[in-house]
């Protein structure tokens, strides 16, 4: 029993001292007071904010924090995630510099998470626009008839199921899930005038998912110059008068839950997407 104890008091203290290492190594900024800009990544398929917006608000109000600096690199996600982003930002905007650098890819939602940026930096051929909504379904049908199950409903009213993997939808509903694409897409298109201090018109011109290189989207004005990662610390930097910049980065997080269940999530589960195939 005492080797038990033991055993188990020796991984949790080095748990606590490996979680306070990450810790002090990520923030950082509590050492340094002065020259420190917070890094948010967003990488991949925008499923979640809750992550990034908690990081985006400790930056905002963290003192040490001189200015804040987006990497992104994702083809979008959810519409509701990546709005949730778009508004923090926009709130942090009040409060700090930013500065946008665009990777390989900022397409999509990963687009329109870059609007609220005082500054957004791409590099020629990052892969970015592709300004519009998508919903797509499977269908299980008729793999159901070949296999021999049925499957039964009992709703209240008739559009409940709508977008039901077991069943084709009516032309109906195709034309309500139309009406709920066309009003996020022109919420898409409203944000990007507003942030790009461009006429709808112009906007109206691209915003037809097409994909556009870096250089492309600034000959357009979708973004105001071209550079790497670290030319959009220069950028920033200077802005702030900071000569070395000190790049502060947060906490990386992972929830085995999360890993396990994401998948099944976006194979099943109906959404309305911000996002390029």
């Amino acid at each position: 029993m005492k080797k038990s104890y033991i055993i188990i008091i020796v991984v949790l203290s080095v748990a606590v001292i490996l979680g306070l290492v990450i810790g002090l190594s990520s923030r950082g900024a509590g050492l340094i007071t002065r020259g420190n800009i917070g890094v948010i990544e967003i990488e991949g398929i925008i499923s979640s904010s809750k992550k990034i917006v908690r990081n985006i608000k400790q930056f905002a109000e963290d003192p040490s924090i001189q200015g804040i600096l987006v990497r992104v690199d994702s083809p979008g996600g959810g519409v509701a995630a990546s709005q949730e982003i778009y508004e923090e930002l926009r709130k942090a905007k009040l409060q700090k510099k930013i500065v946008v650098s665009m990777g390989a890819l900022a397409a999509s939602g990963g687009y329109y998470v870059s609007l609220p940026a005082d500054l957004i930096v791409a590099n020629p051929g990052t892969i970015t626009g592709s300004i519009g909504v998508i919903m797509q379904f499977p269908i299980f049908e008729e793999l159901m008839k070949k296999i021999g199950i049925e499957y039964e409903v009992v709703k209240s009213k008739e559009h409940k199921d709508i977008g039901s993997p077991f069943r084709r939808m009516t032309e109906k509903e195709k034309k309500l899930l139309q009406d709920v694409v066309t009003d996020v897409y022109e919420q898409f298109v409203q944000a990007t005038c507003d942030a790009r201090h461009l006429p709808r018109d112009s906007v109206i011109k691209f915003a037809d998912g097409r994909i556009l290189t870096g250089k492309q989207a600034k000959e357009i004005g979708l973004v105001d110059t071209l550079g790497s990662f670290e030319d959009a610390v220069k950028i920033l930097g200077d802005m702030l008068g900071i000569e070395r910049p000190n790049l502060i980065y947060p906490p990386k997080r992972y929830s085995i839950i999360q890993i396990l269940t994401e998948p099944i999530e976006n194979i099943l589960i109906p959404k309305i997407l911000f996002l390029w195939h």
